[in-house]
């Protein structure tokens, strides 16, 4: 069993490496999410990563590699599972309002624990699909939870129009890329490195294009 200790170890490691400022307290809230997640995971099967040193590396660290990237006063992470890309970053800007949206009851009870447990004051939980969420943002984060095209068909109505689009990718989506509705263009891409996490790491930034700015 890898201690608590050995997890600080790891997590602070990961920061480092990633050059980013989290407020004083984060790194014990954000253990203290990860413990959370583990305790439920072993019931509810909330995520295939169980090692917990994993689940610092591909969960937290990883989600924190973005940050830079996240701008703006209010933030929607779309298909959030339990709370990733969403929590951790709603731990290192608490001044940010955040909503996290699952279709999935059981992950989206977990959210609200985890929002109670760790007095995420900045954060509320939604169990909606996508495309019927109200409301708009200045920052969408979205890891894994669909193609390029899908997820601003059902979601780009959430965003501002001066706002940015973080999808999180593996692989470089050069199909995805090439299959871009109209209304949106990219900005970026990124490369992240990300410690101890194998396989290659893309954040795509998006934005809508100026014909689109009325929206």
């Amino acid at each position: 069993m890898t201690s608590r200790h050995d997890l600080q170890i790891r997590l602070e490691r990961g920061i480092a490496s990633l050059g980013v400022q989290l407020p004083d307290g984060a790194v014990e809230r954000l253990l203290d999410y990860q413990a959370l997640l583990a305790r439920w995971n072993a019931t509810y099967n909330l995520t295939a990563i169980r090692d917990p040193a994993d689940m610092i590396s591909r969960h937290l660290v990883d989600s924190l590699a973005i940050l830079p990237y996240v701008q703006g006063s209010s933030l929607a992470d779309l298909g959030t599972g339990p709370g990733l890309p969403g929590i951790p970053l709603a731990i290192a800007a608490p001044e940010r309002q955040i909503l996290l949206v699952d279709s999935n009851g059981k992950k989206v009870r977990f959210l609200r624990e985890a929002i109670r447990s760790l007095k995420l004051e900045n954060v509320r939980a939604v169990q909606s699909r996508v495309e019927e969420v109200e409301g708009q943002y200045d920052c969408i984060t979205a890891r894994a939870f669909a193609s390029l095209r899908d997820m601003l068909d059902w979601g780009g109505h959430l965003l501002t129009k001066d706002g940015t689009w973080l999808a999180m990718k593996g692989k470089h989506p050069d199909d995805e890329l090439a299959d871009m509705p109209p209304g949106f263009e990219v900005r970026a891409i990124h490369t992240l490195e990300v410690p101890d996490v194998g396989g290659e790491r893309h954040l795509i930034v998006l934005a809508r294009t100026g014909d689109q700015a009325g929206c």
